[in-house]
């Protein structure tokens, strides 16, 4: 397959995107901390910790707003001066976590804080790959990544009578996305996430396996399960394959 130009960055680029990596992953795990601190006391706390922790969470979303703003200004101050963006990029990424939790969370409560925990990990590794990986790895592990949690959003949600509608419309509309993809990779128009040098194959069969996986999904709930599963399986196969390429 084609080599993404990337792979062949400086020693000293690669050290950059290693400690950029670094960074978020820690941060991640702090996130993370925070996802299962909610769980304790929220969701399977007394009815006073629940109480007091339903005004935490509506507190951490105001602050979260404004370190977001604080953080956006800041990105935009030294994109103006040329310098690094990691921090203000960092800030603004806490932020915007603390405030899309916070109501994110108060609102679904139990499956927000389920489906959070789950994505946070998933966001984490795929930020390692993106800082080592081929582009055209990438781009196929983070489409793949988001149909499982698109599937598993489908099997918890379809049969809810007020949030099944909904979700079938949001996951036609999400493969229906998944078909735009396929099409710019084709016209050679992603040029945002794919070198021109890249191979555009794994990017096509992501976007194929992903849609089936999808719309079986919507067959029925034990459908889901097992188009869960095999997805994983080629996630995994996949990042051991480009993994072993890299050696």
């Amino acid at each position: 397959m084609a080599k993404n130009p990337n792979g062949k960055s400086s020693p000293a680029k690669r050290s950059e995107s290693l400690n950029g990596a670094m960074i978020f992953f820690l941060i991640g795990c702090v996130a993370e901390a925070y996802l299962f601190m909610v769980r304790r006391f929220f969701i399977n706390g007394t009815i006073d910790e629940i109480l007091a922790w339903n005004d935490y969470l509506k507190y951490f979303a105001w602050i979260g707003a404004a370190v977001l703003i604080v953080g956006a200004v800041w990105v935009f101050l030294w994109k103006k001066q040329g310098k690094k963006l990691t921090a203000p990029w960092c800030v603004a990424g806490v932020g915007a976590f603390l405030a899309f939790s916070g109501v994110f969370m108060r609102h679904f409560a139990e499956t927000g804080a389920i489906f959070l925990s789950v994505v946070l990990p998933v966001v984490m590794v795929l930020a390692l790959l993106w800082s080592f990986y081929d582009r055209e790895c990438s781009v196929s592990l983070t489409l793949m990544s988001i149909s499982v949690i698109v599937i598993w959003v489908c099997r918890r949600k379809l049969p809810d009578i007020s949030m099944g509608t909904f979700v079938m419309i949001g996951a036609l509309v999400y493969v229906a996305l998944l078909g735009g993809i396929a099409w710019l990779a084709k016209k050679d128009k992603l040029t945002a996430l794919l070198p021109a040098t890249a191979d555009t194959l794994p990017v096509y069969g992501a976007c194929g396996l992903s849609a089936a996986g999808v719309l079986s999904a919507l067959v029925s709930t034990t459908v889901a399960y097992y188009a869960i599963w095999c997805l994983a399986v080629v996630i995994f196969a996949v990042a051991v394959y480009y993994t072993v390429k890299m050696l």
